[in-house]
């Protein structure tokens, strides 16, 4: 009998609770904050009203996109769950780890004591509810995707990521005969992505008929009901800087440029400081180097052949900086750097030693990429495997290499030692202006960058950029490096 009312109670709250804000509060257990509610509000109006209307939302990163979505899709499922072919098709860019972990957290919103035992996953993709279904897709554009038609909802998760013609032919046709309500679900990031360009088809159809379509959500409007999210992003803008792409894109929801010059006026100034050119390290300085071996592959494009870098004339690039901890965060000031030109890597070894304990460095980058192998290795038998941090550039890598040292360009933790009218500085601000970048498509986020005139190159910017290699450091783990007293060596004579 007790079982019997309990049954009762939850089949008669399955037509009372066609709300929401009642569904987030007593079913999910986890209450929609009011940003969320307001996009779950007005897809439940379009798919219950039949309006077949297209949305696009972009909230800020952790602001709670997947959680609307798992919730909004539980209280479709429970309203439909009586109506055969009640149906919703979802896409993300793949399968695993994202259509997994949109799998995982809608069974969790499920898995509560109104419909605990009622639903059931089939064909490991596939979740049911009575008699409504709701099919998760990959939407790589090598996916293989059966016909499936989504009467009450079509969604797109991380849509800044799927490749626009695999939306338009396979998943967009899918909510045609019914006229199905679509939701775009993302962050923002460059202009030509598919939902880039939806938020800008669906602000023409806002201007026109006044219905809204477009719904942003950036970190300062989350924080407004989540204080402590305002303090964990402010953290984020204060560790990768205002301007850093990811702080413009995943928080502030601004797009970034799809290519272009990779350090404007703005991040050059910042990146200028007013120190002096050094020569030799001062007591109780901690410094580190950085080091660009001449004649390396260093971008490969996956899937591609290798594109090498235009020759270099067999020019490598050292930079020596300075480190300072300030609030737990390494910022590095550029005291010095050099450029060798046609020097044999077994010429090159001893120097590189010499400056290496002269500086007494604590760590010491070098690009171990094909011919540079050797040299590293010889460097770290000599210094510590330690002190010496051996890198090896491929697309992935130097795509990450690039991201960190923007990070710390526009975080203000990047200074370069004040003009001194010398070759090599000059010839570092020349390589700055230009450096270019391209941002690919993809969830990937790569960025392919360099400098593509060969009359110019870029060994000082990668050589700077190597610092970004060191960003996993901790360094109050460090002392001063043990390294043997360092030779006595001059300057006028050309020892350097």
């Amino acid at each position: 009998m007790f079982d019997g009312l309990i049954a009762w109670i939850k089949s008669a709250a399955r037509w009372w609770m066609r709300d929401i804000r009642l569904f987030s509060r007593i079913v999910a257990r986890r209450p929609l904050r009011s940003y969320q509610l307001e996009v779950a509000q007005a897809i439940v109006d379009s798919v219950v009203n039949g309006r077949g209307l297209t949305f696009a939302v972009a909230m800020s990163r952790q602001a709670g996109k997947n959680e609307t979505q798992a919730q909004l899709e539980a209280f479709l499922l429970n309203w439909y769950r009586s109506s055969p072919g009640a149906q919703i098709v979802k896409a993300a860019p793949t399968f695993k780890p994202q259509t997994i972990n949109s799998l995982m957290r809608l069974e969790r919103t499920l898995s509560t004591f109104w419909t605990q035992g009622q639903w059931r996953r089939e064909h490991g993709y596939i979740v049911r509810l009575g008699q409504a279904r709701i099919l998760f897709f990959s939407a790589q554009p090598g996916a293989n995707v059966v016909g499936a038609t989504a009467s009450l909802l079509l969604e797109c998760d991380e849509a800044q990521d799927v490749v626009e013609e695999k939306w338009n032919k396979d998943f967009r046709p899918m909510a045609a005969a019914t006229n199905a309500t679509t939701v775009l679900w993302g962050t923002v990031w460059t202009s030509r992505t598919l939902l880039g360009k939806a938020i800008r088809s669906l602000r023409q159809l806002e201007a026109q008929d006044g219905v809204r379509r477009v719904f942003l959500v950036p970190w300062e409007r989350a924080a407004q009901d989540n204080p402590a999210y305002g303090v964990y992003v402010r953290g984020e803008i204060a560790r990768l800087g205002r301007n850093h792409p990811l702080i413009k894109t995943q928080y502030f929801l601004e797009e970034i440029d799809a290519e272009g010059g990779m350090f404007p006026e703005q991040r050059q100034a910042q990146m200028k400081g007013d120190h002096p050119r050094r020569y030799e390290p001062e007591e109780g300085k901690r410094y580190v180097m950085t080091i660009d071996v001449a004649g390396e592959t260093e971008e490969a494009i996956e899937g591609a052949e290798l594109r090498e870098r235009e020759p270099r004339k067999d020019s490598t690039a050292l930079l020596v900086a300075e480190v300072v901890t300030e609030r737990g965060q390494p910022h590095y000031r550029v005291v010095n750097r050099r450029l060798w030109t046609g020097t044999k890597h077994a010429d090159l070894f001893c120097t590189l030693l010499d400056l290496a304990r002269l500086w007494r460095a604590e760590k010491v980058v070098i690009d171990a990429t094909g011919v540079g192998a050797g040299l590293a290795s010889f460097l770290a038998a000599e210094l510590g495997e330690r002190v010496v941090q051996k890198f090896i550039f491929t697309a992935r890598a130097k795509s990450d290499l690039g991201w960190s040292f923007l990070a710390i360009c526009d975080s203000g933790r990047y200074k370069e030692y004040g003009p001194d009218g010398l070759e090599d500085t000059t010839a570092f601000w020349q390589q700055v202006d230009e450096c270019e970048y391209e941002v690919l498509d993809g969830p990937a986020k790569m960025m392919r960058w360099g400098v593509e005139d060969p009359t110019i190159h870029d060994d000082l910017v990668i050589s700077a950029a190597l610092l970004g290699a060191l960003e996993g450091e901790d360094w109050t783990a460090y002392s001063p490096a043990a390294i043997v007293e360092a030779p006595v060596l001059d300057w006028d004579a050309g020892d350097f």
